[in-house]
């Protein structure tokens, strides 16, 4: 158990005492404790019992706590308060803006044990009776239910990813590797998924005896050429099965009802169940029209088959075409690693580049850099670029849009960065009007290089503040404003939806991990699987430019902006 772990036992315990309505200085003394455990640079799995206790931050009690997590790998104490706490009112916790305090009120005093129950409140106003929910919070709250009982059941592309490999292997492995093939949302790369798809040359009679294992899945749904079963972490898998030619079954599956039927009409007279190969590229070429890319197959509009009728789909960027590593954090501010840390993998990983970007003073809440340590910051950075060159570390910050939509520091401050990422962490339940002015705001401020994750969104968690994105572009574009496309795999914003229209009005994007950490650098696998959906190209992407394409490309936008 690493100290996150140990650190997410602490902060769930802390929860739980203010639920119960228990003693608030032992509450407030385990969130410390989370906070300090978590920012630990030594592992305490890794330390001796001895000296564990001698820790600065380690006292008595929380010592022989992480001793029993540590052997056991659970807290008795935890365990007693989820006893004493109904399972719905736990749930709560899933509910944004509703905080352990509130949850207490809402099952203590209004007698509400259940999501459902809580929504059913809200639609009754019964909320507004209560000291601390007012009109707005009640609408927050039942919105957020709302938001999160329509996404039960989905997962993040990531989490789908990390588990795609062993269900294909394993399916492969029952019915041959010739006779599986992936299909459906995840192979046309969508954000969130509720399933996961796969074409199998079997009928129903050859493929439910393999499932009637000593564990097996529940089958939820079957019909002639389907079977759908629900996995224990709550994935639905679905096979489509019978007799009809791989290839036939798999473009049935691998494109949206919209682009299958645009298909079809384009052409009729291919008789699909007479094509015979590994997967449907065959029908493509029977076609005459270049293979289109599954996560391309979304829309019904005519340029995606005019493009493929001519020649003219765009080579998709790729992970290989990330150059640098844009937007990230270190110790200076909420990061896990240092700066020198994190050069030596970027090194290491093939990078040219770092563009360090920590948070601005105003993110107290993560360590945000006064102007005494940007300077600070930046007579370190000077010193690692001599000595790492020819790598280098650009300066830079992301910046907190603050509520009126100004950046984060003065212009004197603000000009000493090589590129500033503007970005909206505060205040997220804006009207579309004051959204759209303060980001709009933000963008026409002559020192933002790039538009951070643009609509604050988190996905299955969070919907983003609502903007016209159509005009954010548009500004964007007049201001040379670069686009973020955030590819931590909650984020993924911009959506994939709003690319084409972006790079063809000449925007510029720019995928960029926001690691918090080294590990953060592999989440640029899933901007560019975003990206590629949208139909990026490696030339429209900030972090596909080479260092002095980079250099020569920021050197120009001070030139014309300041």
């Amino acid at each position: 158990m690493d100290n996150s772990a140990i650190a997410d036992n602490f902060s769930l315990l802390s929860k739980l005492i203010d639920i119960n309505g228990g003693d608030s200085f032992k509450s407030k003394t385990y969130s410390i404790a989370a906070y300090n455990i978590e920012k630990m640079p030594v592992q305490l799995k890794d330390v001796d019992n001895t000296e564990l206790f001698n820790i600065k931050g380690i006292g008595k009690s929380i010592g022989q706590k992480v001793t029993e997590l540590l052997e056991t790998g659970t807290l008795s104490v935890i365990n007693e308060y989820l006893a004493q706490i109904p399972a719905g009112v736990i749930e709560m916790m899933q509910i944004k803006g509703l905080g352990p305090k509130k949850i207490h009120s809402i099952w203590k005093e209004m007698q509400v044990e259940s999501i459902g129950e809580l929504l059913y409140a809200c639609n009754e106003n019964r909320l507004l009776l209560y000291k601390g929910f007012g009109a707005k919070s009640q609408q927050s709250i039942q919105e957020a239910i709302e938001y999160y009982l329509l996404n039960q059941g989905n997962f993040l592309y990531a989490q789908i990813d990390a588990v795609f490999p062993q269900i294909e292997a394993y399916l492969q492995k029952l019915f041959g590797k010739d006779k599986v093939v992936a299909t459906g949302d995840y192979i046309r790369q969508m954000n969130t998924l509720h399933e996961l798809e796969f074409v199998v040359d079997a009928t129903n009679e050859q493929v439910k005896p393999q499932f009637l294992t000593a564990y097996p899945p529940e089958l939820l749904e079957e019909t002639s050429e389907s079977l759908c079963y629900k996995l224990s972490n709550g994935l639905r898998l679905k096979l489509y099965t019978g007799t009809a030619p791989l290839p036939y079954r798999q473009l049935k599956h691998n494109g949206s009802k919209i682009f299958n039927e645009a298909f079809e009409k384009k052409f009729p007279t291919i008789s699909f169940p007479e094509i015979m190969g590994a997967d449907d590229t065959a029908i493509f070429e029977k076609t005459g029209i270049s293979y289109i890319p599954p996560c391309l197959r979304e829309t019904a509009n005519d340029t995606i088959f005019y493009k493929a009728a001519n020649g003219q789909l765009p080579q998709l960027i790729s992970a290989a075409d990330i150059k640098g590593i844009i937007h990230s954090h270190s110790t200076w501010s909420d990061g896990s690693n240092s700066i020198e840390e994190m050069v030596k993998a970027c090194i290491q990983q093939g990078f040219e580049y770092l563009v360090l970007s920590d948070h601005s003073k105003t993110a107290f809440y993560a360590q945000g850099l006064t102007v005494d340590r940007v300077l600070a910051q930046h007579a370190e950075i000077e010193r690692l670029n001599s000595l790492y060159a020819p790598f280098k570390i650009f300066k830079s910050i992301e910046s907190d849009i603050l509520n009126d939509g100004s950046l984060d520091y003065e212009p004197e401050i603000l000009q000493l960065f090589d590129l500033v990422i503007a970005s909206v962490h505060s205040n997220l339940g804006m009207t579309e009007e004051k959204a759209m002015t303060r980001v709009l705001k933000a963008i026409e401020n002559p020192y933002t290089t790039i538009l951070g994750h643009p609509t604050g969104r988190l996905l299955l968690s969070r919907k983003g503040y609502p903007l016209q994105m159509e005009k954010i572009i548009e500004a964007c574009v007049a201001n040379k404003v670069v686009i973020e496309l955030n590819a931590h795999p909650r984020r993924l914003d911009i959506d994939w939806q709003y690319i084409a229209a972006a790079t063809e009005k000449g925007a510029l994007i720019s995928i960029d991990p926001d690691a918090h950490s080294i590990e953060g650098y592999a989440d640029i696998k899933y901007g560019v699987v975003a990206a590629q959906k949208g139909g990026l190209t490696a030339a429209l992407n900030l972090s596909s430019f080479t260092l002095s394409q980079l250099d020569n490309h920021l050197l120009q936008l001070k030139k014309e902006k300041l």
